[in-house]
């Protein structure tokens, strides 16, 4: 299909292709059909009456239909009593070229389960799919990528409600550009404000640039309006973990505030950068503040509408693997909660165009760049003086019960940590080498995922078995830590619905758990994916959640200790080729004897959401915080929603709040 001149004037374009249908299949005789079939389904063929190309309707079509090109550039199969309607049996603005036009959209229907990416052209005379890809992200915080083969090649940032947080698209008088992101379409697409202006946007694999095009018809021309990538740190990761890229800077790779680089007196693109002082993970850290920032790499990210950015703030501070916050939607002054877990990848600095963003920082590291203010202070000395007596009353009484816990917790971690180093683990330690090689050196090609410690590496050794790598943090100063807990654990530890752990590595600062690898991934990947989630029928749910209450079950009566995970969640549940669930990720738990059931910490970990309320208020936990996490997970299962991200606008509830109410509804109707 072609933009083609629509009058002798030369008011429009020569021919431009930018559409082509059988792009993987080309015709290899003289001549090529265009028809629609008995069934009203759209084809090509060959002169040898052979199919090459169909639009490959759902269903056949009853009614007579036509086939016309629109003034847009659609092409499009429809009722031949319909008219002007956009009811269409099929549209070729569904299935984009290495082009988008106007009105085209870019993205997703997650009714279908359509994907509309942009592919370019595998050269200038070859329409078969090169591999430079333009597509949407579906993740809780939906960002625009473009793809070199498997590799990031250039990301846009998310979605703050005005553009994307990389301002490469501005307010302007040719065209203008939404996204939208709800429960039915995830999807980019501009149109031209000028309707005299005719516009492209073109994948060019020769160069490897998107490029938009205007038509100027007093040079009868084609005139290059933008590309991207614009410069060098457009580049995906450039700079690595905690870097960020600065043009005009000398080198364009700098630190933010707070870290250094990783490699010694420069930043080594290939390692990043890493903190200065490292965080408690608790509530002692806090925050500092960085402006006009490219949003890092969204994919381990979590939004809230219904959150402020106060909550925001408290949020990600109860949370120890979330390491830094901002709002979702920047207008009217800012709404909505963002928030981001592990290494922060990917950021760039835009002056006057950048957005707000809030990185997790140690509390000596912010004292240290001369914070609270003077005002503040002030302002605390004052109100803790007219509230003098009632503080020191509430410290003393707070102080006695925190010294009775203290020495608990104390006692219980510190005959843990003699366990830890007497017992005799009974597992293959790996060489590095081993590793290295059998992930092709921790290739991000090989990356499955990233929790709150680390990342997570699919790897092959050389008998040809299947691993999975968790690559314990080198920041993490409690790694290692959570490394021996597993360990232990796993060494003692068998049962069909846990994760397999197969052996452990540490040399140097590296810290690895090599574990059996699950093919399925996690249990979340399938019932929060809009396609995946129609797999899983209720047979297959109803299986995986009592394979799950099996695991738990074991954990909390049946093994040698009895054991709370205090991090049972649906990331956390992985699933074999058999879609069999086990438990996974035992750096959090906590260890009693055979007669004790319940504990209470001043380090609340977890995530947000799966938490009991005693847990995350107080610090209590018990077998019921497993149980109550496991009643969120049930009704996840079941409902394919998210607690933490599903809101009814009636009704203003999270997915639990809906249950009870509708828990509440149905016991008085009965």
């Amino acid at each position: 299909m072609m933009l083609a001149d629509k009058e002798p004037n030369k008011s429009y374009p020569p021919h431009e292709v930018v559409w082509v249908a059988n792009r993987l299949n080309p015709i290899n005789d003289s001549f090529g059909f265009l028809m629609i079939n008995k069934t009203g389904n759209l084809v090509l063929t060959s002169q040898s009456n052979i199919v090459v190309w169909s639009a490959y309707l759902s269903k056949e079509v009853q009614t007579p239909v036509v086939l016309q090109l629109l003034d847009s550039g659609n092409l499009v199969l429809r009722d031949e009593h319909d008219g002007d309607s956009e009811t269409y049996f099929w549209q070729s603005f569904d299935y984009p070229s290495d082009t988008l036009l106007p009105g085209m959209k870019l993205g997703w229907d997650l009714k279908t389960g359509l994907e509309r990416r942009v592919t370019s052209w595998k050269s200038f005379d070859d329409p078969s799919p090169g591999d430079f890809i333009w597509a949407i992200e579906r993740q809780d915080n939906p960002e625009v990528v473009m793809w070199k083969g498997s590799r990031k090649f250039y990301r846009t940032g998310p979605w703050n409600g005005l553009r994307f947080s990389a301002p490469s698209l501005r307010p302007n008088p040719i065209f203008s550009f939404s996204f939208v992101s709800n429960d039915v379409e995830l999807y980019y697409t501009f149109n031209i404000t000028n309707k005299a202006v005719i516009s492209r946007i073109v994948m060019n694999q020769t160069l490897y640039v998107r490029r938009r095009f205007i038509w100027n018809k007093a040079t009868q021309s084609w005139e290059l309006y933008s590309d991207v990538p614009r410069d060098q740190c457009d580049t995906y990761g450039l700079c690595g973990a905690y870097g960020i890229c600065i043009i005009g800077q000398s080198p364009v790779c700098q630190c933010l505030k707070g870290f250094k680089p990783k490699s010694g007196g420069y930043v080594d693109r290939s390692q990043g950068c890493v903190r200065s002082k490292p965080l408690n993970y608790s509530r002692q850290d806090g925050f500092i503040k960085f402006t006009e920032l490219k949003l890092p790499d969204a994919t381990s990210s979590w939004v809230s509408k219904s959150m402020n950015l106060k909550e925001c703030r408290e949020g990600c501070l109860e949370n120890s693997s979330c390491m830094a916050y901002t709002n979702s939607d920047i207008r009217g002054g800012g709404s909505g909660c963002a928030m981001w877990f592990g290494e922060l990848i990917d950021m760039r600095d835009f002056p006057g165009g950048g957005q707000d963003f809030y990185i997790r920082m140690s509390a000596s590291e912010i004292g240290a760049k001369g914070e609270p203010t003077t005002k503040i202070v002030v302002i605390v000395i004052s109100t803790a003086a007219l509230l003098a007596v009632v503080l020191i009353a509430g410290y003393l009484i707070r102080k006695r019960r925190r010294n009775i816990a203290e020495k608990t917790e104390n006692s219980r971690e510190t005959d843990q940590e003699n366990e830890d180093q007497n017992i005799d683990l009974e597992l293959p330690l790996f060489e590095l080498a081993t590793i290295a090689n059998a992930t092709d050196n921790f290739s991000i090609n090989n990356k499955l995922g990233e929790g709150g410690f680390g990342p997570v590496y699919k790897g092959t050794l050389v008998d040809g078995q299947e691993i999975a790598v968790k690559r314990l943090s080198k920041i993490s100063e409690q790694g290692l830590k959570e490394l021996k807990n597993e360990v232990i654990l796993f060494s003692k530890l068998q049962h069909r619905n846990l994760v397999k752990l197969l052996g452990c590595c540490i040399q140097g600062e590296e810290k690895l758990l090599i574990y059996e690898f699950m093919p399925n991934k996690s249990l979340d990947s399938f019932i929060f994916d809009q396609t995946r989630r129609t797999l899983l029928d209720w047979s297959q749910r109803f299986h995986i959640i009592c394979g799950t209450a099996r695991g738990l079950l074991y954990l909390h009566q049946d093994s040698r200790l009895r054991i709370i995970h205090r991090d049972l969640k649906a990331s956390n549940v992985l699933l074999d080729q058999d879609m069999n669930p086990k438990i996974s990720d035992f750096g959090l738990v906590r260890t009693f004897g055979g007669d004790e059931t319940e504990g209470n910490t001043n380090r609340v970990v977890g995530t947000y959401g799966y938490m009991a309320p005693e847990y995350a208020s107080d610090g209590q936990f018990s077998i019921k915080s497993d149980v109550f996490s496991f009643g969120i997970l049930l009704l996840e299962i079941v409902s394919g929603k998210k607690n933490r991200g599903f809101y009814r606008s009636d009704t203003k509830v999270n997915l639990i709040g809906h249950v009870s109410k509708m828990h509440t509804t149905f016991s008085s109707i009965v």
